[in-house]
């Protein structure tokens, strides 16, 4: 095997270099990267004229790292969501991306199936490439998995990224907290409100808080107004998860029983259930009383109407990239508010 001997052969040979451009413009290496590269350190406004039209006529291309540097920013966003089929991450991802483009970011996706570990080596990554700020969409998991991501964005906090969580407070990044808690109440108090007292909760595994934030906080404000939730049935955090709990909320529909609402924690899970209820001839609302959880867009599509909270997913998005762009912004400090939507899969049985 011969070694390299480092030589530029090819094209690499004819490529414009800086110091060609800082010949061609009469000016100092130095003067020339400091104008091309971004540097906060401008020569006078001649000078810069100079040295961009030589690149241009030299049709040199600027080092993307080389600029990096001399900026101490990459212009790079890393955005990590659980799963953006989901559209309650897709809608988040849409804020954030409005706000990159319009501070001039680049913004760099990973999706992570809801696997923790898939969710840390996605930081790491991005940690790696020196993005300049790292935003993580999800429910927390808890126990090693959460405090094996905050070390992994301690790291990268430490040398100088801003951390952002869209979700549940994690040490040492700023939060943007979904109103979960909240809405569960709110809408636990609505649907007592409408006569109801036989409830059933459709939610994820215990592990994720999100799930369990919803679940517990719709749960205490039934028993609050005098209703009841039968049961919590746990299943996967998704709409085949809401699919598959259709059987044994078939079950609890009797026709000689109260009729009985059920909260999927999610719409995604909700919709999921009123498929697989109607596979088994069980139509909401005739039989069964539906409402899910965050209005996403798809909604809009959906017969018969769902019944939701809605949340601002879109704004959480754009709150969380602010906040990564200036670490001195708070994001929590306007509350996110949730609202009760009352629509058909709630309402009475049409006679």
């Amino acid at each position: 095997m011969r070694a390299s001997t480092g030589t530029a052969t090819g094209s690499d040979a004819s490529r414009p270099r800086l110091q060609d451009v800082a010949g061609r413009a009469g000016v100092s290496l130095a003067t020339a990267s400091r104008v091309l590269n971004g540097s906060s350190r401008q020569p006078g406004a001649e000078l810069v004229e100079r040295v961009r039209t030589a690149a241009h006529e030299l049709g040199y291309v600027v080092n993307a790292q080389a600029q990096a540097l001399a900026r101490s920013r990459t212009g790079l966003l890393g955005l990590v969501v659980q799963d953006i089929s989901d559209p309650y991450f897709s809608s988040i991802a849409a804020g954030a991306q409005s706000v990159a483009r319009e501070q001039g970011l680049h913004l760099l996706l990973a999706s992570t199936d809801r696997d923790p570990e898939a969710e840390r080596d996605a930081v790491s990554a991005f940690a790696a490439h020196r993005a300049d700020g790292i935003v993580v969409v999800g429910s927390r998991w808890g126990g090693k998995h959460d405090a094996a991501l905050r070390r992994e964005l301690a790291v990268y906090t430490s040398a100088g990224g801003v951390a952002v969580v869209v979700g549940q407070p994690l040490a040492g990044a700023l939060t943007v907290q979904p109103p979960n808690v909240e809405g569960a109440r709110a809408l636990a108090h609505a649907l007592v409100d409408l006569g109801l007292r036989r409830f059933a909760v459709v939610a994820g595994p215990e592990r994720i808080v999100t799930s369990r934030e919803r679940s517990d906080s719709f749960a205490g404000g039934v028993l609050g107004r005098g209703g009841h939730v039968e049961t919590v049935i746990a299943t996967q955090f998704s709409r085949d998860g809401g699919f598959a709990a259709a059987e044994q909320v078939a079950r609890l529909a009797r026709a000689d029983a109260p009729r009985l609402c059920v909260f999927a924690v999610s719409d995604v899970m909700a919709i999921g259930l009123m498929a697989g209820l109607r596979r088994l001839g069980v139509e909401a609302p005739r039989d069964v009383l539906v409402a899910g959880f965050d209005d996403v867009p798809t909604l809009r599509d959906h017969t018969p109407g769902l019944t939701t909270v809605r949340i601002p997913l879109v704004e959480m998005g754009r709150r969380a990239v602010l906040a990564a762009v200036d670490a001195s912004r708070t994001p929590g400090l306007e509350p996110l508010e949730a609202e009760v939507v009352l629509r058909e899969s709630t309402s009475p049985p049409r006679r």
